[in-house]
């Protein structure tokens, strides 16, 4: 099936490390379009749930969905082929530091695609152009700033064209200006583009300025309590904890003024 006209279903997830259960049950639908969000407090299991969501960590029970195909229950040939309509960028934009910002880009098309070096070079070009780091090709990563860094990893998880972008805290490492723009730049991609989000987040600015759906990790009960949009859960869907972390000190009460 199509992966880019399907949701992402994952059904009674459990999650464990050893004896240790992080997260049991977990029951969700990432909607085409979605800019989902992973939110939770400190170690409840938010990157878990998106490595498994990637296929980089098996689950102990349950089912990851790609357009009806489950990722952890398919041949590895079909695996492969649901994973290549996905792109992540890590939270230190993990650049190649000895190559260009271009060879960077470069990378994932050389090695999985059949174009030529000048058509390569050129795909390269146009992704950082999307994120607005057009004419630094020949740049480094260590002659530019953070921000810059993290929209050149964008950059490259767009190689591929993916139809689903995954990002672990996106943010991290971020002035709130670079972090604004960021957020910006997320919801240019998905309105340009297309494109679906699953984002690893415990900002506060960016829940509330990308989320449109997302699900809420308890480290208490190590459960999921409660999802949707976030503006709805803080409005009155969500339940007493997830309130408590939507709404968590002055800027969880400067972050509602716009809403």
């Amino acid at each position: 099936m199509n992966v880019a006209m399907t949701p992402i279903e994952v059904t009674d997830l459990t999650l464990a490390y050893g004896d240790f259960t992080l997260m049991r049950d977990l029951n969700f639908t990432v909607r085409r379009g979605d800019i989902f969000i992973i939110m939770g407090g400190s170690g409840c299991g938010k990157s878990t749930l998106l490595r498994a969501l990637m296929g980089l960590k098996t689950p102990v029970t349950g089912a990851v969905r790609y357009g009806g195909t489950d990722l952890w229950r398919c041949t590895e040939d079909e695996r492969r082929r649901l994973l290549r309509n996905i792109g992540v960028l890590f939270q230190g934009g993990a650049l190649w530091t000895s190559m260009t910002l271009a060879e960077n880009v470069a990378l994932p098309l050389s090695r999985h695609t059949a174009l030529s070096d000048g058509e390569i070079y050129e795909q390269a070009c146009l992704k950082l152009a999307l994120v607005g780091l057009a004419g630094f090709e020949a740049y480094y990563p260590a002659e530019i700033s953070g921000g810059m860094r993290k929209r050149a990893g964008l950059a490259r998880a767009l190689a591929l064209d993916p139809h689903i972008l995954f990002f672990d805290e996106p943010s991290a490492g971020l002035d709130p200006v670079s972090s604004r723009h960021l957020d910006d730049l997320i919801l240019q991609l998905r309105q340009s583009l297309d494109m679906t989000f699953v984002v690893v987040t415990h900002e506060l600015a960016s829940i509330f300025a990308i989320g449109s759906n997302s699900i809420f990790l308890n480290a208490e009960t190590r459960s999921a309590d409660g999802g949707g949009d976030p503006k709805a859960l803080l409005h009155g869907a969500g339940s007493a904890h997830v309130k408590n972390f939507l709404t968590r000190g002055e800027a969880g009460r400067g972050d509602t003024h716009a809403l």
